[in-house]
């Protein structure tokens, strides 16, 4: 039996892919640098001829993510951004796509500013209604992708039923897991065809590697993306795929912490006089805080809040000593951003106010560090507002 058979979801995250090195018996899978696998004669190998299509530390890695987020089979990229072009590689010219509305501002750019060339068709809805995605779906839709919570005002897509509605009309799900990670919620569990990461996120974890991946569940799937990770070569790299692998082993301890210091942060800020507004599903106040209570095991690390003005939100941003002013997220260390001009800057003006991604909208990636430290970091920045 294999051990996502048999374990629990942190003894998987630690042991999952992982075998004690067969040359020295070291725990800790090697960094396998290397190019090329030399030839034990003429077409006989050990099951490895060429860096670009298989590495013992990717595979490693990728055995590891599949069991993590419950799927067959996993494939790492150079990037999120990357793991995403693959999974288009999927469709072809004159196909549709239903797209969370508040999706990431590199995924609206790929899609809108790259793959329109290729003649793919993109409609972006409210995805937390389901009927506005069923009103969106055509005879040419061939893929529902989700963000779900959305990057960055943590709109929930009810992922079961969507799946359901995509799975009866025939088309392929696909869902960016990055903002949840695989501990908060596993779509494949809902019934998505494909999950992506950033691994650069909450899988990583410590702000020291660029990686992506997408963990898929259809065979004819899984043979489409080995062959487009040869193909195309966007992979990630032994050290990253190592760097991962160290960072999931701690995954859920690590997911523990961001969601529970993100709690006390979000109730802090929604009870401060000079926030007009917090995004955060742990919120009794979120519109769907009941649909976070079913979906989620925890409510993540992320929160975003409003202050009534860009120059508000200046001061603040500038303001911060502990927090670091930076875009990213996942990470043990708390980040703070500005969406509108920072990681949604891709995206036209009109487009993110009508998006709620206003001019004084600021985000918080809440770190590991001791909540009170936090606390008051944030208290002596909006007390110079």
């Amino acid at each position: 039996m294999k051990l996502r058979d048999t374990a629990r979801f942190s003894t998987i995250c630690i042991h999952a892919g992982q075998t004690p090195d067969p040359a020295t018996g070291a725990i800790i899978t090697p960094i396998y640098q290397t190019s090329t696998y030399v030839q034990e004669a003429l077409g006989k190998h050990k099951g490895y001829e060429y860096a670009r299509t298989q590495n013992p530390t990717r595979a490693a890695f990728e055995a590891n993510i599949a069991a993590i987020e419950n799927g067959p089979a996993a494939f790492g990229f150079a990037s999120g951004m990357a793991a995403t072009g693959a999974v288009m590689t999927l469709l072809q010219s004159g196909d549709h796509v239903v797209v969370t509305d508040n999706t990431y501002g590199g995924t609206y750019r790929l899609f809108e500013r790259v793959l329109r060339k290729y003649q793919l068709d993109f409609t972006y809805v409210d995805t937390s209604r389901i009927d506005d995605i069923a009103a969106a779906i055509t005879s040419k839709t061939k893929m529902l992708f989700l963000e779900t919570p959305t990057n960055p005002v943590l709109r929930l897509t009810d992922l079961a039923g969507a799946c359901s509605l995509a799975r009866a009309r025939g088309v392929v799900v696909a869902v960016d897991n990055t903002f949840a990670s695989p501990y908060i919620q596993r779509p494949i569990d809902f019934g998505a065809d494909l999950v992506i990461h950033s691994t650069t996120k909450f899988l990583n974890g410590h702000s020291d590697s660029v990686g992506g991946v997408v963990v898929a569940t259809r065979e004819d799937h899984i043979e489409w993306l080995r062959f487009v990770q040869n193909a195309e070569g966007a992979i990630i790299g032994p050290m990253d795929a190592w760097l991962v692998l160290r960072g999931t082993k701690t995954l859920p301890i690590r997911m523990e912490r961001h969601n529970a210091n993100a709690m006390v942060l979000a109730e802090f800020l929604a009870s401060h006089p000079k926030v007009t507004l917090v995004h955060y599903p742990g919120l009794p106040s979120h519109p769907q805080h009941a649909l976070a209570k079913t979906q989620m095991r925890g409510f993540g690390g992320l929160i975003s809040f409003a202050l009534g003005s860009f120059e508000r939100a200046r001061t603040l941003l500038n303001s911060v000593r502990l927090m670091a002013l930076a875009e990213s997220l996942g990470g043990v260390e708390t980040l703070i951003s500005h969406p509108a001009t920072m990681t949604h800057a891709s995206v036209p003006p009109d487009r993110r106010q009508q998006l709620g991604i206003a001019d004084d909208l600021v985000r918080v990636s809440v770190g590991i560090e001791d909540v009170e430290d936090l606390k008051e970091d944030l208290a002596q920045a909006l007390d110079r507002i």
